[in-house]
């Protein structure tokens, strides 16, 4: 049986409900864009005190946001702002307060579990140091601001069993900073980060020669983890590994959800930490060893980022409110309200350990997870992407499969809440385990 048929009817059974996803406005979704791109510069490194204008302006709008949407569920936003001074290298050359807005939704239940949505809100044009000139930021990143604006909005009407983190996040383009602040935040705090939403980029569905795909997104995900050793590298190369990493097992994951919503866009995986030559926020997560994705667009327009506000031989350059697609960006926002409601109802996944070495059987065995009231044991063919069957459901932390060879096949495990929310497949491979490496 195929994971994302099974997958769906695990992450939420209980599809009755009113879907927070089906109060998603693209009206609110154009607002925050324009609202964004009104504040003429978000670029790190411009002015922090002027009330319309640069990257200070545009944080106390998003903070404002924030805590409207609070007062809207009975105050149940926590708004903190991590900041540091930062400088050094060819990007922050003098030094520079840097600041993210954070907005926190406490689980009922878990609230030490904690799943992650979030954007950076500055912007640049094509000088990388110029702060002052005119940086739209529309799609990038406007359009993901905007998305975790508007999760916040829709999903705060609910309760959920674990904690979810909304997040804008300052100093991408000086070099990932804001995903570094919110990354050690989240190790301060002593959050068991179970996935990382990052979209950055995903408010526009045609390409600089004219292709469009409205239909698809893009999830970007990292292969080998980041933070393992030379001993895991070692033990993955022998026994398997490559390719089950929690941040791919989150990418297989959305791609299920995705399938099983003919209202949305389908997910198309990316088996690469990013783009060719390019980075974002999640990766300062997964240099942690927390799970974490990339949501960008299907296809890219390179007129219309990075690039000052001009016209050159008959083409338009510059990443402005018109060159964006609200519809689009309306069903991403879609599908990761969906994935953060399944993701917060859901336990963490499960560390599951295989034994089979020289013998005709496959033995599992786990511990229990907190909220789980199941698992399920999932086997694919080493060659195969997704997780193709459904072998096992128990409330044991273990399971023998007699007659199943392991050198044929791998394995993983997901935890089932009593409400039939399951979590992402955890891989029983070296490093599948959804929690940052023990440090040698």
């Amino acid at each position: 049986m195929r994971y994302f048929l099974v997958g769906i009817s695990l992450i939420l059974s209980h599809a009755a409900m009113a879907a927070p996803e089906d109060t998603i406005s693209q009206a609110r979704l154009r607002a925050d864009v324009e609202r964004l791109v009104g504040f003429g510069t978000r670029h790190t490194l411009s002015v922090q005190d002027d009330p319309v204008r640069g990257i200070g302006a545009a944080r106390d709008w998003a903070e404002a946001e924030f805590r409207k949407t609070s007062r809207g569920c009975g105050g149940c936003l926590e708004i903190v702002k991590p900041e540091r001074m930062v400088s050094g290298g060819d990007r922050v050359p003098v030094p520079t307060r840097l600041v993210n807005v954070v907005a926190i939704q406490r689980g009922t239940e878990r609230p030490n579990e904690v799943v992650i949505v979030q954007a950076h809100i500055d912007s640049r044009v094509s000088d990388i140091l110029n702060a002052t000139s005119d940086a739209p930021g529309a799609n990038d990143d406007g359009s993901g601001v905007a998305l975790v604006m508007e999760a916040a909005r829709v999903l705060s009407q609910s309760r959920y069993a674990g904690t979810i983190v909304y997040a804008a996040l300052s100093g991408e383009e000086q070099g990932l900073l804001g995903g570094k602040l919110l990354a050690d935040y989240a190790a301060e705090q002593g959050w068991t980060v179970k996935a990382v939403l990052n979209n950055d980029i995903v408010g526009g569905s045609r390409g600089s020669d004219g292709y469009r795909d409205d239909t698809h997104v893009r999830v970007l995900s990292e292969g080998p983890r980041a933070d393992a050793t030379d001993a895991l590298r070692a033990q993955m190369r022998r026994f398997g590994g490559e390719n089950d990493s929690p941040s791919r097992n989150i990418s297989r994951w959305v791609a299920g959800l995705a399938a099983g919503d003919a209202r949305g866009l389908a997910a198309r995986q990316i088996w690469r930490a990013d783009r060719m030559g390019r980075g974002g926020d999640q990766l300062p997560f997964s240099d942690k060893g927390y799970p974490a994705v990339r949501f960008t667009v299907a296809v890219e327009d390179y007129e219309h980022q990075h690039q000052d506000v001009r016209t050159e031989g008959g083409v338009k350059f510059g990443d402005t409110v018109d060159e964006m697609d609200f519809a689009y960006l309306a069903k991403v926002t879609r599908l990761n309200v969906r994935a953060l409601a399944g993701l917060a109802r859901a336990p963490t996944p499960p560390a599951p350990v295989v034994k089979g070495a020289v013998q005709t059987s496959t033995e599992l065995d786990w511990q229990a997870v907190p909220g789980a009231a199941k698992y399920v044991v999932w086997q694919r063919r080493t060659d195969a992407p997704a997780w193709e069957t459904m072998v096992s459901e128990t409330a044991a932390t273990g399971v023998k499969l007699a007659g199943v060879r392991a050198d044929d096949w791998l394995f993983g495990v997901s935890a089932v809440a009593a409400d039939g929310s399951a979590s992402p497949v955890a891989s029983a491979v070296p490093g599948g385990q959804f929690a940052p490496l023990p440090k040698p």
